[in-house]
C-alpha cells in the first residue's frame, strides 16, 4: 500500500512528487508512456510567464504570481537551464493599448513587480526587428525561458533518489475506492494507495470520471509552432506576445533557452487527445500572424515544426481540489500559464494532503540537488582534455550538430529516470535537435541504446511504445541459400 498515487509524469505531477519526497511517505509516480515529460510538457512555449494575464482572484493568476520567483532556486538545484529574459506585450492600435492598461492593472493586483508600458519608437530601441506598426508594449522584466522537458526529467530523477517510485507503461485502466483508499489497475496489474492525485493532463477527465460523481470534461486544445535553426538567434532577445484572446496568448516569438527561435503557436480546439500532427493551414496562420509582430522572420531557417496538446476545462480556470470522493485530489486543466505555476501548484498540493492527513513527518534525508549534468560543448578546452582523459568517451562526437559526446549519452540512458528512446535521448542531452534533426547521430544513438540497454537495435523505439526504427536485419546470420530454396519451392 502506497500513501500516496500521482497519475501523470508531466511537469505538474512531477513537481508534486518531489515536494512529496520532501516528507516520509510511500510515493509512486505512475506514467501511461515508456517516459516522462511525454504529454503536454515535451511541447509547449517553455516560457516562465511573468503573471500580468492570468485573472486576479483565479487559480490561474494566483499560482503563476507564487510560482514565477520560485524557479531560480528550484532550477539551480537542479541544473536546469533557466534564463529571465523578459517580455513584451505589443499593441497596434488605440484598442490594443486599452488592453495593455487592462493587463498591466490586472498584474499589480496580482503583485507582478517591475511592469512598464512604452511607446513603440522605446521598443524597437530595444527590440530591433519589431514591427514599424506596433505603437506600445507592455514589459515585464520577470518573465523567463527555461528547457520544460528537461526540468521535468530533473524532478523526476530528484524525486525518485529521494525515494519515489516511477513505474512507466502504467496506463490506468480503472480506479476503484477501497476502505483503506484506492485500487488503481493498469490492465492486469494493480496497485493500492490512500490518497490519489490525478495530474493526467488531457486524460484528467477520465481518470476523474472513473471515480467521482461530479465529473467535469477537458478538451484538447492544440498549439503548432516553428523551431528556427540558431543561425537565427538574435532575432528577438526577449519573449515577445500579441495581445490576448479568449483563445489565448496569441502568436509569440521567443529564443529558447539552447538558442533557439520558436515561432508559435496558433490555437484550435480539437477532439482527439494524441492529436499533435501539424497541419498546413494552421502553421500558415502561425506564419503570417507572426510576421505582423517581427519583420525578416528566417523562415528559411526553419529547422522541424511540431504541436502540442493543452488541457482546456470546461470552466476555464485550473482544478485543483479534493474531490467529491475523500483522499482524490485533482490537479487538472492545468494549461498556460502551467508551467509557471507548477512549483506553487505542488506546495499547495501538499498542503491539502497534509489537512486531510493530520499533518505529514518530514524526510530528513532529503536531498534537492540533483547530480550535475555533463554539458560537453560548455567546457573550456582544459575541462575538456581532464574528462576525455578520464572517460575516452566524451572525446566521441555523436552529434556534430549540437556537439553532443558519446559520453553523455552514454550518461543520459545510466542515470536515474534514464533515457531508454531515441527521443528520450534527445530531451536530456540534445542529439537530434539541431540543423539536421538527427539525420546523422540518429543511427548511431540506437546503436548505444542498444549496447548500453542490453537489446537488439530492432527493439530501439523513437518515442512512444509502438516507434519502431528497425525493422529487421538486412545482412548478418541469414542462411540466403537456404531462403532461395525456400522461396523456390514455394
Amino acid at each position: 500500500m502506497y500513501d500516496v498515487a500521482i497519475i501523470g509524469a508531466g511537469i505538474i505531477g512531477s513537481f508534486i512528487s518531489r515536494e512529496l519526497s520532501k516528507y516520509d511517505l510511500k510515493t509512486v509516480l505512475l506514467e501511461k508512456d515508456n517516459d516522462v515529460s511525454n504529454g503536454t510538457t515535451k511541447a509547449n512555449s517553455a516560457i516562465i510567464h511573468a503573471g500580468y494575464d492570468a485573472l486576479f482572484k483565479t487559480n490561474k493568476g494566483k499560482f503563476n504570481a507564487l510560482g514565477n520567483p520560485m524557479f531560480d532556486k528550484v532550477c539551480k538545484e537542479l541544473d536546469v537551464p533557466f534564463k529571465r529574459i523578459g517580455s513584451y506585450v505589443v499593441a497596434y492600435n488605440e484598442k490594443e493599448i486599452k488592453t495593455l492598461k487592462e493587463l498591466f492593472k490586472n498584474g499589480k493586483k496580482l503583485g507582478i513587480p517591475d511592469m512598464e508600458i512604452i511607446n513603440g519608437d522605446e521598443l524597437r530601441k530595444r527590440e530591433p526587428n519589431l514591427s514599424d506598426e506596433i505603437v506600445a508594449g507592455l514589459y515585464a522584466k520577470t518573465a523567463g525561458i527555461v528547457g520544460p522537458f528537461e526540468l521535468c526529467i530533473a524532478l523526476c530523477e530528484n524525486a525518485v533518489e529521494n525515494g519515489v517510485e516511477l513505474l512507466l507503461n502504467y496506463e490506468v485502466n480503472n480506479i476503484e475506492k477501497t476502505k483503506s483508499g484506492f485500487k488503481i489497475t493498469s490492465n492486469e496489474k494493480s496497485i493500492e494507495a490512500k490518497y490519489v492525485i490525478n495530474c493526467a493532463g488531457v486524460y484528467a477527465d477520465e481518470i476523474n470520471n472513473m471515480v467521482n460523481k461530479s465529473k467535469f470534461k477537458i478538451t484538447p486544445r492544440r498549439g503548432q509552432y516553428y523551431l528556427l535553426d540558431k543561425s537565427a538567434n538574435g532575432l528577438v532577445n526577449s519573449v515577445i506576445f500579441q495581445c490576448p484572446n479568449e483563445m489565448g496568448k496569441g502568436v509569440l516569438v521567443t529564443p529558447t533557452v539552447h538558442g533557439n527561435i520558436l515561432v508559435g503557436p496558433n490555437s484550435e480546439d480539437i477532439m482527439d487527445k494524441e492529436g499533435t500532427q501539424t497541419t498546413s493551414n494552421s502553421l500558415k496562420f502561425v506564419k503570417e500572424s507572426a510576421s505582423k509582430s517581427i519583420k525578416n522572420i528566417p523562415f528559411n531557417e526553419v529547422i522541424t515544426t511540431f504541436s502540442g496538446l493543452r488541457a482546456e476545462p470546461t470552466g476555464g480556470d485550473f482544478i485543483i481540489e479534493e474531490s467529491d470522493t475523500e483522499g482524490f485530489i485533482n490537479v487538472a486543466g492545468i494549461k498556460s500559464p502551467g508551467l509557471s505555476a507548477s512549483p506553487a501548484i505542488a506546495e499547495h498540493v501538499v498542503e491539502i494532503i497534509k489537512e486531510i492527513n493530520d499533518g505529514l513527518k518530514e524526510n530528513k534525508d532529503f536531498n534537492p540537488i540533483r547530480k550535475e549534468m555533463v554539458r560537453f560543448s560548455e567546457l573550456d578546452d582544459q575541462k575538456k582534455a581532464e574528462l576525455i582523459k578520464k572517460d575516452e568517451r566524451y572525446g566521441r562526437i555523436i552529434c556534430r550538430c549540437e556537439n553532443v559526446t558519446e559520453g553523455e549519452i552514454v550518461d543520459v540512458i545510466n542515470r536515474l529516470v534514464g533515457a531508454r528512446t531515441v527521443d528520450g535521448v534527445k530531451r536530456r542531452t540534445r542529439p537530434g535537435m539541431g540543423r539536421c534533426q538527427g539525420g546523422f547521430c540518429g543511427p548511431r544513438v540506437v546503436e548505444i541504446l542498444a549496447r548500453e540497454l542490453g537489446k537488439s537495435v530492432e527493439e530501439i523505439v523513437k518515442s512512444n511504445k509502438e516507434s519502431y526504427i528497425i525493422t529487421e536485419e538486412t545482412k548478418g546470420d541469414i542462411d540466403y541459400d537456404k531462403k532461395e530454396k525456400k522461396l523456390a519451392l514455394s
